[in-house]
């Protein structure tokens, strides 16, 4: 059978404000050769919450050619006025300095929608910008600020998916690194730039090895002192890309890409599986049916995207042989082909999908063996397999339950929390964000009153990770953590809870 051809690559170019007229505040510089087969225009004048100001007669330019093109934004870490003036624009919560950089995001999101619908285009992609700028620079010296720059990045992500445009990151390894961390988000198209061309191969290189993110590169780019260049990358047509999944950080509980986490649960009378969708403020929709037939497998969890795809994905312990499935989720709420992702798991009392335990942004899990008390990492590769496992601790066969919040300290590393049989309390393991963890801390007493406690990660919109209990009665607590790592008032989620035999 003869393999189907690419097609053919199309060569292109990107401007903005430096291609206006001086008097307009740009350089002066050449649009493109009339034999350009695309084009992508930026929407600002170098900073996010600014106007590309002949933006207007640009799009004219592209229409009047009849070429195909696309649009970028620039991401960038707030002023201080910005922070103050755009941090209540957004669906997160604004009782924390990770919700309110999200909605700064959001709002530089809107800022650019608003922007198109100013010269009428809507354009099929919307690339997004990160890259340091002296202009308004990224602090990235420390974790906390890589990690604070993310969300920023997030909120941008979700304005867009919210104003219905389709959206990719355009950056570079190096840059990339500095601002984010080397954050890796696998099923969010890429846009790469080689630079000043230093080879002739160097743009074809970006598109054949792998991107600053982990995602498909779909663009590349070059520049010299006129202008900047763009190529299409293998089979791509300069179409409108699939909208990516939800990148919420340390989540593994946004089921259907909907940028709020969710609970999931299965009937007792039915063994269907319901989707209870979060709202983003602490509340769950009512169960959606998402399977039938779950009732042969005794351990079911989220595991965060084990596969590689962008996104959350469900395991699954197969009581009669120990299988151990991997159910991939379709990042909209419904499931890919499943996976069997190992043999032998039926000695595990209890598996968890604890998120990127060890440092290398690839969901892992952590299982508790019955027979010893061992807890044993298994590092994921990204692609629904494992590198070799590790014993990171003894002894935990003195817990009944074993829950993976995610980030539930705001360091940025994934945390465990275990309940003691003895005695009901509850303790925090933080991780130490190498496959490991930090000194325990009792977070909790008197918790043996709950018969199933999780955490759907940040329930609330507060960007921080939450906990759900169910009490005897079939009431569903929602225990509200702050960004200090103390308890809220607990609140009623709903009753009624106590047809379920599994939450998760």
């Amino acid at each position: 059978m003869t393999p189907p051809a690419d097609a053919a690559v199309l060569l292109g170019h990107d401007v903005s404000w430096p291609q206006c007229t001086t008097a307009e505040g740009g350089y002066g510089l050449p649009m493109p050769p009339t034999t350009t087969q695309f084009v992508i225009i930026g929407l600002t004048k170098g900073r996010p919450l600014t106007e590309n100001p002949c933006l207007a007669r640009q799009v004219r330019w592209v229409r009047d050619r009849g070429k195909p093109a696309h649009a970028y934004t620039m991401a960038g870490y707030p002023t201080s006025t910005q922070l103050t003036s755009t941090g209540d624009d957004g669906p997160w919560s604004t009782s924390t300095k990770a919700g309110r950089l999200s909605n700064v995001g959001y709002a530089q999101a809107t800022f650019a929608a608003a922007t198109l619908s100013k010269v009428g285009w809507r354009p099929a992609m919307v690339w997004i910008d990160v890259e340091p700028r002296p202009t308004q620079p990224w602090p990235s010296s420390t974790r906390t600020q890589r990690l604070e720059n993310r969300f920023v990045i997030e909120g941008l992500m979700r304005g867009l998916r919210d104003k219905g445009f389709s959206y990719g990151l355009y950056s570079y390894a190096s840059g990339w690194a500095e601002i984010t961390g080397s954050w890796r988000l696998p099923g969010v198209p890429v846009w790469a730039t080689a630079g000043r061309l230093d080879y002739p191969t160097e743009a074809l290189d970006r598109c054949t090895q792998a991107s600053f993110s982990g995602g498909r590169v779909y663009l590349s780019q070059w520049y010299d002192d006129t202008r900047d260049y763009d190529r299409t990358c293998g089979s791509y047509a300069f179409t409108r890309l699939p909208m990516p999944p939800s990148s919420l950080s340390s989540s593994t509980a946004d089921f259907n890409g909907d940028w709020n986490n969710d609970e999931i649960a299965r009937l007792s009378s039915t063994n269907e599986l319901m989707l209870h969708a979060g709202r983003g403020q602490g509340t769950l929709r009512p169960g959606v049916r998402i399977g039938t037939g779950w009732r042969g497998f005794n351990i079911l969890e989220t595991a965060g995207d084990l596969d590689g795809d962008g996104a959350q994905d469900v395991v699954a312990r197969e009581s009669a042989t120990g299988y151990l499935w991997l159910y991939r989720g379709n990042g909209t709420g419904g499931w890919r082909p499943r996976v069997r992702l190992g043999t032998g798991w039926g000695k595990f009392s209890s598996i968890i999908g604890v998120g990127d335990f060890d440092g290398d942004q690839r969901a892992d899990l952590l299982a508790r063996e019955s027979a010893t008390g061992y807890l044993w990492l298994y590092p994921g590769n990204g692609a629904s397999g494992w590198r070799p496992r590790v014993r990171v601790a003894t002894g935990w066969n003195g817990f009944n339950t074993l829950v993976a919040p995610g980030d539930f300290t705001g360091d940025g590393r994934a945390d465990v929390l275990a309940r003691q049989r003895s005695t009901g309390y509850l303790w925090l393991y933080p991780g130490n964000g190498q496959g490991g963890f930090q000194a325990r801390v009792r977070v909790g007493t008197g918790w043996s009153s709950m018969t199933a406690i999780m955490s759907p990660g940040d329930l609330n919109g507060d960007r921080t990770a939450d906990v759900l209990a169910r009490d005897s009665s079939g009431r569903l607590w929602l225990y509200p953590r702050t960004a200090t790592g103390t308890w809220r008032t607990r609140v009623l989620v709903a009753t009624g809870w106590d047809k379920y035999n599994r939450l998760f």
